[in-house]
C-alpha cells in the first residue's frame, strides 16, 4: 500500500472505507455502539495506514493533554532519580507521559518551571520543593492539581508523599549510641526545609530517650561546604560519630574526616540518609537509612492521577518507613 507523505488522518480512514469520520472516530475508541466486525476492520485499515492519533487534537478534544510535570532539586541524585522512576513506571501504565524540570535547588528557578509546566497545560505537577524555597505563592491557586514529595510545605493543602523522618533519625541516632557514641553530631540542610525539621526532632527525640542533652554546638545545618563540617572538630566537644540527614553531606563528611586523617569507625563512627545503592561499596561500607524511593514516585503518581481523574478521596498524606541497613561505617563494637 502506498505511504503517504503527511500524517494519515481518520478522515483519510473513513475515505477509503466509505464510512463517516464519526463513525471511523468511535471504532478507532472501541466504542459498543459500533459492529465488532467493523471496529476490526478500522483498527486493520489504520494500522496498515500508520494511523496515529495527534495529541494536540485529544488533549483539546478531551481536555486533558495526559502530560505530568515534575519538579526536583536536581536528577542527578540518587534519591530524585529512583523517585522519577517511580513516577514514570506509574504513569506510563495509566497512559501518562512525564516532563522533567530541576530545580538546582534555586527558588527562581523552580518558580520558573512552574509557570513553564502550567503554560504546556500540564495535567498535574509533582514537586520536591528546592532548598531555598521559602516562599510558596507560585504553588497557590494553580489551574490543575499538585502533589508535592520528600520536601513538603504544610501550608500548602494537597496530597503528599514522605517518610517517617521523626522515626528513620531516631532509629539512626538510637544504634549509634549502641555502639556507646556519646557526642554525636547532626549534619543537615536549611532548617526551614521539612526533612531537616523533622530529622532533627528525631534526633533530639533520641538523644532524650537515653537521657543525654543536646549539646547545640553539634547540630550543624544549612551546611553548604565542607568546612563547616572540619569546624565541629575545631570545637571544645569533639564528635565521636556523626549523623548526616541527607546523601551529599555523607560525601563531604568523608571526605574531611580522611583530610583529618580520622579512622572510621574506630575514630568517628559515620551513619545517616542515603539512598545511594554504593553505599555498600565504600570503605568502609556505610550505615544508610534508606527510603523506599521508587514507591515514593509511584505513590505520588498514583495520588496525582486519582486527582486528576476525579477519583481522589482527599488531601491524602502518605507515610512510608525507611529502613536502617547497618554496616560497618558504625560498628564500634
Amino acid at each position: 500500500m502506498e505511504h503517504r507523505k503527511n500524517a494519515v488522518t481518520i478522515k483519510d480512514i473513513a475515505q477509503q472505507l466509505k464510512m463517516a469520520p464519526s463513525t471511523v472516530s468511535r471504532a478507532l475508541r472501541g466504542s459498543r455502539d459500533i459492529n465488532p466486525a467493523t471496529r476490526l476492520l478500522v483498527q486493520q485499515v489504520a494500522e496498515e495506514l500508520r494511523y496515529t492519533p495527534n495529541p494536540i487534537a485529544l488533549s483539546l478534544k478531551e481536555k486533558r493533554s495526559k502530560i505530568i510535570g515534575v519538579i526536583v532539586p536536581e536528577i542527578a541524585n540518587n534519591f530524585c532519580a529512583a523517585t522519577i522512576g517511580g513516577i514514570e513506571d506509574y504513569a506510563y501504565r495509566k497512559g501518562y507521559h512525564v516532563v522533567i524540570f530541576q530545580s538546582h535547588e534555586e527558588y527562581e528557578r523552580e518558580v520558573q518551571n512552574v509557570r513553564l509546566l502550567t503554560l504546556r497545560r500540564i495535567d498535574g505537577l509533582i514537586i520536591s520543593l528546592a532548598n531555598n524555597t521559602r516562599q510558596f505563592g507560585h504553588l497557590e491557586g494553580l489551574p490543575a492539581p499538585v502533589v508535592m514529595f520528600d520536601r513538603v510545605h504544610d501550608g500548602i493543602a494537597g496530597p503528599r508523599v514522605v517518610v517517617d523522618d521523626c522515626a528513620g533519625a531516631f532509629n539512626g541516632v538510637t544504634h549509634l549510641l549502641s555502639q556507646g557514641c556519646r557526642n554525636i553530631a547532626i549534619l543537615s540542610m536549611a532548617p526551614w526545609l521539612s526533612t531537616s525539621q523533622k530529622r532533627l526532632q528525631g534526633y533530639r527525640d533520641a538523644l532524650a530517650a537515653h537521657g543525654i542533652p543536646v549539646n547545640e554546638d553539634l547540630i550543624v545545618q544549612s551546611c553548604e561546604t565542607e568546612q563547616a563540617i572540619q569546624q565541629l572538630f575545631d570545637g571544645t566537644v569533639r564528635p565521636d560519630a556523626l549523623f548526616f540527614s541527607m546523601e551529599r553531606l555523607a560525601l563531604m563528611s568523608l571526605r574531611v574526616l580522611k583530610r583529618l586523617g580520622l579512622r572510621i569507625p574506630e575514630d568517628v563512627a559515620v551513619a545517616g540518609f542515603s539512598d545511594n545503592p554504593a553505599s555498600d561499596l565504600f570503605s568502609p561500607a556505610l550505615t544508610t537509612i534508606r527510603q523506599p524511593t521508587f514507591e515514593i514516585g509511584q505513590r505520588a503518581a498514583e495520588l496525582l492521577i486519582d486527582q486528576i481523574e476525579g477519583t481522589a478521596v482527599g488531601a491524602e498524606t502518605v507515610q512510608l518507613s525507611t529502613i536502617l541497613d547497618i554496616r560497618s561505617s558504625s560498628l564500634k563494637k
